[in-house]
């Protein structure tokens, strides 16, 4: 199997701060998610790999090729679909006219075969019906969409997408697990969220990121499979635990070091994502006092 993105010792920095501290990571084809708090580095690290930034130190290769050379960088933008965070589309454009623009920057030359394929991304991603709709007049999820339409232009071999389920409704959100698994299937998808399920549902890969490092890598199964034997239920909170919530059941749900006779009860990909973490991170992945 091929390896898309070969990752060693990459270093970012913004003053002295750090975002990638010697972050190392190999992604194949199939679906990669990475997981981490708010400023683990996971934006920067998307934006390395979609050459929108260059890395300080470290070296990387994505797709063969090297994104400090000129040729290489390019080669890597002609097989890349890249979703940032805020896509910054023009809000006079329609739909259509913003996906549209992305495809001739994509050299998508021909009028009739561009147009062509961006009706197939917009429906892809259930935008037809606003295609000559303003963007200024889309909802905050039509718009995340929208961002995600313009990824898939050309089928690229290589996509990154940076939190592409914000803003989504369950039913969006499902239809998006669709689109990713597809586009995984023989082609690299690299992806951030903080999504724990969506993990579950297409990733094949997962990394968790923190403080710039990578502390975890493997599959879904081999990430829960962190947590065995330091989770369990009780009826009453336990304030020893790292983490914990009452269930709908009314019994307490806690990630930790168990006392003895705890319940056990198999771990998900969430408790082994806060175990990871550890006690200063809080459910929705922030850094807490």
């Amino acid at each position: 199997m091929n390896t898309t993105i070969d990752a060693r010792g990459l270093v970012k920095a913004y003053g002295r701060h750090r975002a990638l501290d010697g972050l190392d990571l190999t992604s194949t084809t199939g679906v990669t998610g990475l997981l981490g708090p708010n400023g683990a580095g996971k934006t920067t690290l998307l934006r390395v790999l979609a050459t929108v930034l260059a890395a300080d130190s470290g070296d990387l290769r994505i797709l063969g090729k090297d994104p400090h050379d000129p040729e290489g960088r390019l080669h890597i933008r002609r097989s890349l679909g890249y979703l940032p965070q805020d896509a910054g589309f023009h809000r006079g454009f329609t739909a259509f006219e913003a996906v549209d623009y992305v495809a001739v920057l994509k050299e998508h030359t021909g009028a009739r075969a561009r147009h062509d394929e961006v009706r197939r991304v917009l429906d892809r991603v259930g935008l037809s019906d606003v295609a000559n709709k303003k963007v200024r007049a889309l909802s905050g999820g039509m718009r995340r969409r929208l961002g995600l339409a313009q990824a898939l232009l050309g089928t690229p071999s290589l996509l990154v997408l940076d939190e592409p389920t914000a803003g989504l409704d369950p039913e969006q959100r499902m239809r998006f697990r669709d689109l990713v698994s597809e586009a995984g299937h023989g082609k690299t998808v690299v992806l951030s969220t903080h999504q724990t399920e969506d993990v579950a549902a297409v990733c094949s890969h997962v990394v968790v990121v923190k403080n710039g490092r990578a502390l975890f890598a493997g599959t879904p199964t081999e990430l829960a499979a962190v947590a065995t034997g330091r989770v369990w239920v009780d009826t009453d909170r336990d304030p020893r635990a790292y983490a914990g919530w009452r269930l709908g059941a009314g019994t307490y749900h806690h990630i930790g070091d168990p006392p003895a006779g705890a319940q056990l009860v198999d771990p998900t990909i969430e408790d082994a994502y806060l175990l990871l973490l550890g006690p200063q991170v809080d459910l929705e992945g922030r850094e807490v006092a």
